[in-house]
């Protein structure tokens, strides 16, 4: 059952599996000084009488009345009672422990913790683990105590010290406790302090070889593929920077173009992310870097995470380049059969220089003529393993840059893209106005109508966003279906669109065609809209039910607003019973447009497995003990060190470093998904 539930299979598997959290067992009360708030207690006695109660036909209660000399209190089983009666004799003494409740006058403990008090050996625990259960587990006897047992018994076996994975050196010059101090500490701590130091060093370890695994990987790679050079900066780059360059580009994509031309001038292959918010100009530097592959007489891709979104990177690439003689082409799983063949063939002998597409480029199928540049637009997690399949066109790899419209933390970044150089886009095209989001409750809704209908009136566009398309049994979310027809009849003058996920992607593209090109008013969707929707004439965001999304998901749904020159708004309706954390999410949005604060406020509330959406998976592995939202020191610190330690040995072959190249090795053997971090 702990391989089933829980996926302990070995000892070592059991001594990873760390406490949740603890409780003091260091003090013994008296019953008389026991109340009904504190948290847990625990009290030496003896039970004077057991008592039965008749709940239903096949359900008792049993009460033990229990004394300590000092007062009577009662322990009550609703389950497990006459196991109970059978296992606990009266006048023996016991080391009770539970969470105090007064009933009827009297101090109550429900299902309590009772061990023999012979040994006292619970009061000398100090701190006592709890582990995390499963309801299979608990229904078939194993709890948290259980597997306490276990571990203790495991450690009480293991007399010779454990394996130590960190070299000497390393230990003793960050003040690191050895490794079998850290895990027998961290089952079985003696106070807070020791549990703290026991925390790092286990914290540092795990984060230490994920680090070391991204920097070793990124290194070897380095070395392993030169990059096409791209020394030339020609006609069509020339060109388009003289003609076509809509607006003067900012200090920082001017930045970011310095950066990828000394990359891909340098003989290296170019491994670049590019972070900035929606409407920074990140497809804009993209097109010119593709620009830069075509003068040196190479292709470039990019490459889109749905159709829609691909769709739109086309035509605003041919709207970019108009009047230029650059061939630009598409291909999805909507583009079939004669089309189809003379893109691929164009590819092939090298006159499509632009494709863009969705992941099917990656294909066997799609061959290219001299592919130089790939860019990668990714809305979540694109892995290296899927990165290394672009290199297969080609003798030498492509430059790749990869562009994500959620801004990362930085912690976060050097562990998911810690391969990559990183590029950041910190400032908006010159013109474009902040967007003002405010908070309303579901009872102002009559006013908020009549603030679109006047926004309507001046020539704009609505985007009026619900969380699901069907209605659930489990929730109380509006219907998209429903509240469709109920917007209808609030706006009957005006014309609507509705776009879900679950409608055909032809549907879906005529539906948003209709408000792109501005034949309808107001857009009611889903999250479909999160990305692929660029409406400049849109200026207002209402997002119905807002406490049901994430931050980085709220921001960008705001992010469809705002790419025009007039005012836009993002208007974040929700009940009026909300959680804390939802209001933190609501305020944050409020107050600040500033992706990065964002994304790092959004990490410490959600944590990292859950960046993207309502349950987005953003990690590529689970860490057991480190939080990186939280030990961001800690990955820093383990980062430095693995770069400390490639510096010194690129090859991985040195004897002082073959603990940790030989650890390295163990990991990647388990079921940890390297493969997307490394």
């Amino acid at each position: 059952m702990l391989s089933a539930e829980l996926g302990i299979s070995t000892f070592g598997d059991l001594l990873d599996n760390y406490p949740y959290k603890y409780v003091d067992r260091s003090r013994v009360y008296t019953i008389r000084e026991v109340t009904g708030e504190m948290p847990f207690v625990q009290i030496c006695g003896k039970i004077l009488s057991f008592e039965t109660f008749e709940m239903s036909p096949h359900k008792q209660r049993v009460v033990a009345h229990f004394t300590d000399g000092t007062g009577i209190m009662d322990l009550t089983w609703f389950n497990g009672g006459k196991y109970a009666k059978q296992n606990y004799k009266i006048g023996t003494r016991y080391i009770v422990f539970g969470k105090p409740t007064v009933f009827n006058g009297r101090v109550n403990v429900v299902h309590p913790d009772i061990d023999p008090a012979e040994n006292m050996e619970l009061s000398a625990m100090g701190l006592q683990p709890y582990y995390s259960t499963t309801e299979k587990m608990k229904k078939g006897g194993l709890t948290s105590r259980s597997i306490e047992r276990l571990t203790k018994s495991l450690l009480e076996r293991i007399k010779t010290p454990m394996a130590e994975t960190l070299p000497p050196f390393m230990t003793q010059r960050l003040h690191l406790m050895a490794r079998d101090e850290a895990l027998r500490t961290i089952h079985y701590p003696k106070n807070a302090k020791q549990l703290e130091q026991a925390r790092l060093r286990l914290k540092f370890e795990e984060l230490f070889y994920v680090q070391l695994n991204i920097v070793r990987y990124a290194s070897d790679h380095r070395r392993k593929y030169r990059g096409y050079p791209f020394p030339r900066i020609g006609r069509l780059f020339n060109d388009f920077y003289h003609h076509n360059l809509p607006f003067a580009l900012t200090g920082a994509q001017k930045r970011v173009m310095h950066e990828i031309r000394a990359d891909v001038g340098s003989g290296r292959q170019m491994n670049r992310l590019l972070q900035g918010d929606v409407g920074s100009g990140k497809t804009l530097v993209a097109l010119m870097a593709m620009l830069i592959a075509l003068d040196n007489g190479f292709q470039a891709c990019i490459m889109a995470p749905t159709e829609i979104l691909a769709e739109q990177h086309l035509e605003t690439i041919r709207t970019f380049l108009k009047g230029m003689d650059v061939r630009v082409e598409l291909l999805t799983g909507i583009v079939k059969g004669k089309r189809r063949k003379e893109v691929l063939e164009g590819l092939q002998d090298g006159t499509v220089q632009i494709l863009v597409g969705t992941h099917a480029v990656i294909e066997d199928t799609v061959q290219f003529a001299q592919l130089g540049l790939v860019v990668v637009d990714e809305q979540h997690r694109f892995g290296v393993a899927q990165r290394a399949k672009l290199w297969s066109k080609n003798d030498n790899p492509p430059h790749v840059l990869v562009m994500t419209a959620t801004p990362i933390p930085r912690t976060l970044a050097m562990t998911l893209y810690g391969d990559l150089d990183v590029s950041v886009i910190d400032e908006l095209p010159p013109g474009r106005k902040p967007i003002v989001t405010q908070h309303v409750f579901d009872s102002q809704l009559p006013k908020l109508y009549d603030s679109i209908r006047r926004q309507i009136q001046l020539g704009r566009q609505v985007y009026i966003v619900f969380p699901l398309i069907e209605e659930s049994e489990k929730t109380d979310l509006k219907n998209l279906e429903d509240g469709y027809e109920m917007l209808r009849q609030v706006f009957p003058e005006f014309s609507m669109s509705k776009v879900h996920g679950r409608m055909k992607p032809k549907e879906k593209e005529e539906e948003m065609q209709k408000f792109v090109c501005g034949d309808t008013q107001i857009l009611v969707a889903t999250t479909v809209i999160e990305v692929g929707v660029n409406v400049p004439n849109a200026s207002v965001m209402v997002i119905l039910d807002a406490q049901r999304f994430g931050l980085s998901q709220l921001h960008q749904l705001r992010g469809r607003v705002g790419r025009g020159a007039d005012q836009s708004y993002c208007i974040l309706v929700t009940t009026f019973k909300l959680s804390e954390d939802t209001r933190k999410r609501i305020d944050i949005m409020c107050e600040t447009n500033d992706g990065f604060r964002i994304a790092e406020a959004d990490l410490k509330l959600r944590g990292p497995g859950d960046l993207e959406g309502t349950q987005q998976s953003g990690m590529a592995f689970d860490l057991k003990i480190a939080d990186i939202a939280r030990d961001g020191q800690l990955v820093q610190l383990a980062r430095d060190e693995a770069q400390h330690i490639i510096e010194q040995d690129p090859n991985c072959e040195k004897a002082e470093y073959g603990l940790l190249w030989n650890r390295l090795r163990e990991l990647r053997k388990t079921d940890i998904n390297w493969s997307a971090i490394s």
